[in-house]
């Protein structure tokens, strides 16, 4: 193909920001710098203009009518594109977002990526299986960034292909600590999977060793009420619950704090994990989902068990108190995010995907081509 490539993410927009919106994000920019490739972007979370916008405020009515504009951008879009890349993630969801743009695509001859990202697959296939399935089958190829995911979707028959998440090194900037003060962040969603409720447990028992010790919370959601009653039971001091925060304020924060504190029950390839590998900070972490595939216990960060805050404390303790541990971590972390998860070379394995379904999709062309010809001949 002699033009570049034209491809379509269709993703979340960075409103309200989130790993799918912030992973899709630094994909639109990096690949927009290969003059291989003409990228567009279709957002799966449309603002809708003017006074309309007042509709996406009135629940239920905000799902129908910002989903109505999306699939009108499919329609009005899509035709202009060689291959479609659709971020995904589960229940209803995928029924709403990736389930449209996959079957539009193909119903447009287009090729179609289906990146798939949530930690909660194994549950989605079983629950919806009968509904989901069909669409995956649909997609040219079926792209995740974990072990995990390949081997859960292995086990329903589908094949997968790797590409990781990536890390902005040019916002997240390293910094030594040679001697860890007792700060500890947590940035994730508060919802019942991700267990924030362990981080403060552990926090709690953190303190009896380390009082003066501080804890900053960020992120938001439907447990946050739940959270800080919790706090007020254990007697925490010295911790703040920061809301969420936009993405240019991320780098500020983990700079800010000493070790970082990740306690999800369900979890794929979390880009908070890699942020804090870039940024300097040692990762205690359970061992939830995909995170043993980009933390190596021992040797990048500490891995602990679902649900026992008593280990996670016991880990941050044990860094705060062997400072050459959390050193030798960190700078084996910070070796591993440059070689597997920049950009130079996730965005090559994303452009190789793209030129491989052009490429077949000439091939077929010339197929289709050469039998017709062959039928005229009779």
């Amino acid at each position: 193909m002699s033009r570049p490539i034209r491809v379509c993410l269709v993703a979340p927009a960075l409103v309200p920001p989130g790993g799918q919106a912030i992973q899709a994000a630094l994909l639109y920019d990096g690949l927009r710098q290969n003059p291989a490739l003409a990228v567009g972007f279709i957002a799966t979370n449309p603002r809708l203009p003017g006074v309309l916008h007042a509709l996406q405020r009135i629940r239920y009515v905000r799902t129908i009518v910002t989903s109505l504009r999306y699939v009108w951008s499919l329609l009005r879009h899509l035709p202009d594109y060689d291959v479609v890349h659709v971020f995904s993630a589960s229940y209803w969801s995928f029924l709403l977002c990736p389930t449209p743009a996959v079957l539009l695509s193909k119903w447009l001859g287009k090729k179609v990526v289906l990146n798939y990202r949530s930690g909660e697959a194994e549950d989605h296939l079983r629950r919806w299986g009968t509904s989901a399935i069909p669409v995956m089958r649909r997609a040219d190829a079926l792209v995740v960034s974990s072990g995990y995911l390949a081997a859960v979707f292995a086990r329903a028959g589908l094949p997968t292909q790797r590409i990781a998440n990536i890390v902005d090194f040019d916002r997240f900037r390293f910094r030594a600590r040679p001697s860890l003060r007792p700060v500890f962040l947590s940035n994730r969603h508060l919802e019942d999977l991700y267990n924030v409720a362990c981080v403060l447990r552990a926090f709690a028992l953190i303190q009896r060793t380390y009082p003066e010790a501080r804890l900053v919370v960020a992120g938001d959601g439907s447990q946050r009420p739940a959270l800080l009653c919790l706090a007020a039971e254990l007697g925490l001091r010295n911790y703040e619950f920061v809301g969420r925060l936009a993405p240019d304020r991320m780098p500020s924060l983990l700079d800010a704090a000493d070790v970082y504190l990740n306690a999800p029950n369900i979890d794929n390839m979390p880009g908070s994990i890699l942020e804090a590998f870039a940024s300097g900070l040692p990762v205690v972490t359970t061992d939830a989902g995909g995170i043993p595939d980009i933390v190596q216990h021992e040797e990048t960060g500490l891995i602990v068990p679902r649900q026992d805050h008593e280990a996670m404390a016991a880990a941050a303790i044990r860094l705060l108190m062997n400072p050459t541990l959390a050193r030798r971590l960190t700078a084996a972390a910070l070796q591993e995010c440059r070689r597997r998860y920049a950009p130079q070379a996730v965005l090559g394995q994303w452009l190789n995907l793209y030129q491989r379904l052009v490429a077949a999709e000439v091939a077929e062309a010339g197929l289709r081509s050469v039998d017709a010809d062959a039928g005229s001949s009779f």
